[in-house]
């Protein structure tokens, strides 16, 4: 769409021909191409294109991307809490702003984040870097407590884990606004991960308190290509900003889809 400007803050990519953790799923041949041409149809420019669990630390299809966007979109790693400060660099140069815990996939993180975060968070806030977590709402406590620990800005993937089943008084709601008043994002994305069918509409009121919470650091992500669906049955595009419409308005929706927060959780402004 000409004059697309719009983000998208959670995409992967995939390369069928990559190597990835066993004991997992083996993803469909997924090409930035694919993802570009359907939010470009849609007025989204911008995409975070984040690490997939599948691949491990191994971040290279997720790095030929951005390389091949020249600097049009932004990338969340997974890293060694070892890594180089080399690596670190490169991962920079192409693009990266954040790393990435994932506290719920099969092969996601393995042994203690809190260790590992401890022993990255210098360098992460030496690159202005944010840490993104894809944690469960029992998780939002310690999450709490490490973010105050890190110094680094926080970022809760699918609506924080904050379910369609979650009572309004579960304590998980707590640690969510303490996170959110320390300066925490969340983004309202993978509706289909949350206890919820589609349309969605028992996860609207946990949307809608979410956005109050975190106000103009609220972000939206569609999670294509869906590795939750089979190949053949991915949901529409549209489908996953419409429980962000209802929830919040069309207006809010489109300040989600288009304003600049995204580039100030990014670091910096794109071409």
């Amino acid at each position: 769409m000409p004059g697309a400007t719009g983000w998208d803050c959670h995409v992967h990519v995939f390369d069928a021909a990559a190597p990835v953790q066993p004991g997992h799923y083996r993803p469909a041949h997924r090409p930035l191409a694919d993802i570009e041409a359907l939010a470009g149809a849609h007025g989204v420019r911008h995409l975070v294109l984040v690490q997939p669990s599948v691949y491990g630390c191994d971040n290279g299809v997720m790095l030929r991307a951005l390389r091949e966007a020249s600097g049009r979109h932004r990338g969340v790693a997974v890293v060694e809490a070892d890594v180089g400060d080399a690596a670190l660099d490169e991962l920079h140069a192409a693009g990266v702003r954040g790393i990435r815990f994932n506290l719920v996939s099969p092969v996601g993180h393995q042994g203690d984040a809190g260790d590992a975060l401890r022993a990255l968070a210098p360098r992460l806030r030496v690159r202005g870097w944010h840490v993104q977590w894809y944690a469960r709402a029992a998780d939002l406590a310690r999450l709490a407590v490490l973010q105050d620990e890190a110094g680094v800005p926080f970022v809760l993937d699918h609506l924080a884990g904050l379910h369609a089943a979650l009572p309004a008084t579960d304590p998980a709601w707590r640690a969510a606004a303490a996170l959110a008043a320390g300066g925490a994002w969340i983004k309202l994305s993978g509706w289909y991960r949350l206890q919820a069918v589609a349309p969605y509409a028992a996860l609207e009121p946990a949307i809608a308190r979410a956005a109050e919470l975190f106000g103009t650091r609220t972000l939206w992500g569609s999670d294509w290509p869906h590795t939750s669906f089979s190949p053949e049955a991915l949901p529409a595009y549209e489908s996953t900003l419409a429980p962000v419409r209802r929830a919040l308005g069309d207006a809010a929706a489109a300040r989600l889809l288009r304003d600049h927060a995204p580039a100030r959780y990014m670091q910096d402004c794109l071409p």
